[in-house]
This record gives C-alpha cells, structure tokens and sequence, in this order.
C-alpha cells in the first residue's frame, strides 16, 4: 500500500514505516503529525484517486528529527565581465516516519474556491496599477540571498527598490518572508539592508566586496 501525499508543498510517494525528508516542519520532535492533502491511495491494486484530494484519507507520521540538508554550491560566472560569484546553501529539513496510511479518518482537503467574475473584473482592473508601482522598481535579485520568487513576495509587501529594502524594518522584511510559506521563513534577511544601502548609493564595487565575504546572503 503506497500514498501521493503533499507535505510542506511538495509530493510525495510513501509507505509505512518509511523515512522521508521534507522541508521544515514547526511540529516538535517526537510528536505525531497528520497529513490530509492525499492525492493518491494504491491498496492492494485498488486505486483511488482524489479531485484533487482524497476527502477523508490520511497519511500519519512522527517527527523523528529536525537537519539541515547537504550543502549545495552554487557558482555563476559571466564570461569577459569579470563576474564571479559562490554561494552555498544548507536547507532546513524535518525527518519523518511514516506510521499509517488511512482511506477514512482524516479530515477533507480545502477545496478551493472559484473566483467569482466580479472579483476577475476587480483583479483586471487593478493590474494596470500594479504595473505603474513596478515602473520605477530596482532588481532586487541583485542583493544576494534574494531569488525571483523572493523578489516577488517583497514587491507583494511592498518593497520595491533598493531603497526601500535599505529603510525597511528587519521585523517586517521577516514578517513578509513568514506569510510567504516555509520555504522563505527559514531565509535569513540580515545582510539585505546592508546591502541595499550600498546598491541604492550606487556603490557596486562596495557591494562586490561585501557579497564575497557572505555565504548565500549571511555572514560566515
């Protein structure tokens, strides 16, 4: 009997007493976690498939630890530039036990809602807005440890340029690093408005000196 389970925003295939590692879960070590968004049960050669979750199937595990994950190189090079850069990353992970896969006993998936037209109409409507703020936006993926999707979730919150990175509060860039999902929370922002001080003043080469001296955006 396997499972297509979704944990912490990734699928996965799993069976009883099996070990996986998942992105970083807030429940304790040694407590038992249910997961509800089964998209997938094989039992017997009996297949059961959800639209797209099963209502009611629930995969049970135990957190047997939380790790960081191997480190990973990450090097881009600009030819005839000059350009070099070397990050590393180490991902927060949680170690599960797999315990029980159940067809029944779990509680249903949120399904989610279609959007009304009127609230497409209103979205239409705000687009052009939208597109106005990001005229005068700045490359915020230039600060290292930012990614695009990063960048996205700044913008959402309303930071847009290096300035504003600069200026912001570093409760509040981690504040829209949390609502952003797990996968972001565990990013550590406190290099970024130093380095956006010295991109806003147009102080590059500054900013290539202090961006070899960190590690993915943090400090050795």
């Amino acid at each position: 009997m396997f499972a297509i389970v979704e944990i912490a925003g990734q699928q996965f295939k799993v069976e009883k007493d099996q070990r996986v590692f998942v992105h970083r879960l807030e429940t304790e070590e040694g407590k038992k976690v249910d997961f509800n968004n089964v998209l997938l049960v094989e039992d017997g050669g009996k297949t059961t498939v959800g639209a797209p979750a099963i209502s009611g199937a629930v995969v049970s595990a135990k957190v047997e630890r939380h790790l960081k994950g191997d480190k990973v190189i990450v090097f881009k090079k600009k030819r005839r530039k000059g350009y070099k850069k070397k990050n590393g990353h180490r991902q927060y992970l949680t170690e599960l036990t797999i315990e029980k896969i159940a067809l029944t006993g779990g509680k249903a998936a949120p399904k989610k809602e279609a959007k009304p037209a009127a609230k497409k109409e209103e979205a239409a409507a705000a687009a052009p807005k939208a597109a106005k703020k990001a005229e005068g936006a700045d490359d915020l993926k230039k600060i290292e440890g930012i990614g695009p999707k990063c960048a996205e979730h700044l913008n959402a919150g309303g930071i847009h340029t290096f300035d504003d990175l600069a200026k912001a509060k570093l409760a509040d860039v981690k504040d829209i690093l949390e609502k952003a999902g797990p996968r972001y929370n565990i990013i550590d922002p406190t290099t970024w408005a130093e380095q956006a001080t010295l991109a806003s003043a147009g102080k590059w080469d500054e900013l290539k000196v202090l961006q070899d001296e960190l590690d993915g955006g943090k400090r050795n």
